[in-house]
């Protein structure tokens, strides 16, 4: 049995000091730093904005299709159906809006040149078919030179001296390149009236999240099928610019590595000592200690220990190790944990979504689980010469504001029903399913 004090003391002037359990990770919360709100501040005098019929506030919105490449599919609301349409001409970008767009990411972290100059990947003969037939339509190949153009500007480099062939090669990263960007097809809610109404996660109904989910997934599935040579697709989601976010519109990104990741690679080593250890030292910690926050059939969230920033686990309870093996029934109760999470939260707190999940090349097997944190305190000196962090908000601290938060969203009805919040929870050891898979004879 685990020893659970090793990793979670409170000591007598109220200091709380935790350990990672799968990371190792020193964290204290010091007396009186809980107090803390979780969100950002807000501008004093929100800036009133102009209600206009297509957003055009950063280059992710309505007006601004052609400052992005080509889009490879957008999701369209009909009625109360979502309709998929792939690889859409840019002369047809206008006939439609979209609730989210897939999109090439214009500058790639792990670039196209990477593939191409270390597994000689080269475009599929669909993907070669789809560039072609987009740049032979006049508004296409502009579409394509414009941005290009404007990518060589950013990066320093002379436009004019460019060749046609080095510009048309490196419009493969749009067509085949493994970093892509899925983004909301809104900047502001609904009738928002100034500059603080953001359209976030939690901003969406439980069911347009939902499809985001779903769209996300099926964006990497479509990374996978594209790029043999890809073992990971790292998923993630930055909110505001105290997030990492390069623009306040809500967007997800993927991108295609050749590895797992350190972070996978250290989960999946102390996975095979202790196939049990989601159990043990995730829910099984988390409910010992009272942090559990809310929970479904399919799902379940705590206050997690050990982290530079407050931060929210949510794991899957499914037997399935991939999201996209997942049934509909699963992926919506995990969406609609997460999306209660986010609403709870609110729009105006910078935070990161992190996404861990087996990898395809492995026989062990992990839950699908993503982090959730709130990036409301900067790590300084302390941290850096210590290696030990200060986070101001202690585990209780934050269960609490996010149960606050969640029965408003709930009575608000912003939030699935079927979401246990708090002390409605089962909270039962031992309720992720993965562990199955070791066990079947």
């Amino acid at each position: 049995m685990a020893n659970y004090n090793q990793y979670f003391i409170r000591m007598q002037d109220g200091t709380i000091k935790q350990i990672n359990p799968f990371t190792g990770t020193e964290v204290w919360t010091v007396p009186g730093r809980g107090n803390k709100p979780l969100s950002n501040a807000i501008n004093i005098v929100p800036k009133l904005i102009e209600k206009k019929e297509k957003e055009d506030y950063c280059n992710f919105c309505e007006t601004k299709y052609m400052n992005t490449p080509p889009e490879k599919e957008r999701l369209v609301r009909h009625d109360k159906q979502y309709l998929s349409i792939e690889n859409a001409k840019a002369s047809e970008l206008s006939l439609t809006k979209p609730a989210f767009r897939r999109i090439p990411n214009l500058f790639e972290i792990v670039t196209i040149d990477y593939w191409k100059k270390n597994f000689n990947f080269t475009l599929s003969e669909e993907e070669q078919k789809i560039k072609k037939e987009y740049m032979s339509e006049k508004e296409g190949y502009e579409h394509v030179m414009n941005v290009v153009n404007l990518k060589l500007k950013l990066l320093g480099k002379d436009v004019a001296t460019t060749s046609i062939g080095e510009k048309l090669d490196m419009a493969d990263a749009f067509f085949g390149g493994g970093h892509e960007l899925v983004v909301s097809g809104r900047h502001f809610i609904e009738n928002a009236m100034d500059d603080n109404q953001l359209y976030s996660s939690g901003e969406m109904t439980h069911e347009a999240h939902f499809e985001y989910f779903k769209f996300t997934i099926k964006g990497m599935e479509s990374i996978y099928k594209n790029n043999k040579y890809v073992r990971y697709v790292s998923i993630f989601q930055n909110w505001l610019k105290g997030g990492g976010a390069s623009f306040d519109h809500l967007h997800k990104q993927l991108v295609a590595i050749d590895e797992w990741g350190v972070s996978v690679e250290r989960e999946i080593a102390l996975l095979r000592r202790s196939p049990n250890i989601y159990n043990e030292m995730a829910v099984n910690l988390a409910i010992h200690f009272n942090l559990i926050i809310a929970e479904n059939e399919y799902a379940i969230a705590f206050s997690d220990i050990g982290h530079r920033y407050p931060t929210i686990a949510i794991n899957s309870k499914s037997e399935k190790a991939h999201p996209y093996e997942m049934d509909e029934k699963e992926l919506k109760g995990f969406s609609d944990i997460v999306h209660a999470v986010h609403a709870a939260v609110g729009s105006q707190v910078a935070c990161n979504e992190e996404w861990y999940y087996t990898p395809r090349d492995t026989t062990d097997v992990m839950p699908w689980h993503i982090l959730i944190k709130l990036r409301i305190n900067m790590p300084a000196g302390f941290e850096g010469g210590t290696k030990i962090y200060i986070n101001p908000v202690d585990p209780y601290d934050l269960r609490d504001k996010l149960i606050m938060g969640m029965h408003k969203a709930r009575f608000d009805g912003k939030i699935d029903k079927a979401v246990k919040i708090g002390d409605e929870c089962d909270a039962k050891p031992n309720c992720l399913m993965y562990y199955k898979k070791y066990y079947k004879s």
